[in-house]
């Protein structure tokens, strides 16, 4: 997989700073922008990595279901899920697209319900769910045992809710986000690992509830 570079990436980059990338590394529209505004040189550098070297941080996924993120939506996201399948497929991932497929009006739950099967049955790694609001969605999404789908809307809850929630399932409001700050948070989720530690009791709490629940 390519590496990605995002606007978070460069909070650890000071003013005026220098920062190399190879001729392969994705550059977000914002972290452009970020660069721009705060004086960031983005120097390019050859890739000397060799075919044995080791994988970045941000390359590395899980074996299972290698590098498939399914992705879904109703009408409301169609348009936004047709653009991100083709970044995903840029940064290296492949695509399971579960619909809709077209901007006919459809329910959300039959898409929220498709994508949380796939990855609770280990089909996809994540998946990625779209409608206007992205509420519903994730509403949805949280029914199908084993999901945890986060709402984010900004570069802040799309880090939080991997780090702290391990969270499996994103849901956006197509509707509210422009495409380029959509990307933005998709790549930054995809890129964010569980970050475990006091995170995992809580997790694990979390699935208690399912497991209890499940029971009555």
């Amino acid at each position: 997989m390519k590496p990605l570079i995002t606007a978070a990436d460069l909070e650890r980059v000071p003013q005026n700073g220098v920062l190399d990338v190879t001729e392969d590394t994705l550059i977000t529209p914002l972290a452009r922008e970020e660069a721009e505004r705060r004086g960031i040189t983005l120097r390019m550098v050859s890739n000397t990595r060799g075919p044995e070297a080791a994988p970045a941080e941000t390359e590395a996924l899980p074996e299972k279901s290698a590098r498939t993120v399914a992705i879904g939506a109703d009408h409301g996201g169609f348009e936004l899920k047709e653009q991100l399948k083709a970044y995903l497929r840029d940064w290296g991932y492949q695509v399971l697209d579960l619909g809709t497929n077209s901007a006919e009006a459809v329910d959300y739950p039959d898409f929220a319900e498709a994508v949380g099967l796939a990855v609770a049955r280990g089909d996809a790694w994540l998946g990625i769910v779209l409608d206007s609001a992205g509420i519903g969605s994730s509403i949805a999404a949280n029914k199908v045992p084993g999901v945890r789908a986060a709402l984010c809307y900004d570069r802040a809850t799309a880090r939080n809710s991997r780090e702290h929630n391990d969270a499996n399932v994103l849901t956006l409001g197509a509707k509210l986000l422009p495409p380029e700050a959509a990307r933005e948070i998709v790549a930054l989720w995809l890129a964010t690992p569980f970050a475990g530690g006091r995170h995992q009791r809580r997790v694990e709490k979390i699935r208690s509830i399912e497991e209890r629940s499940a029971k009555k």
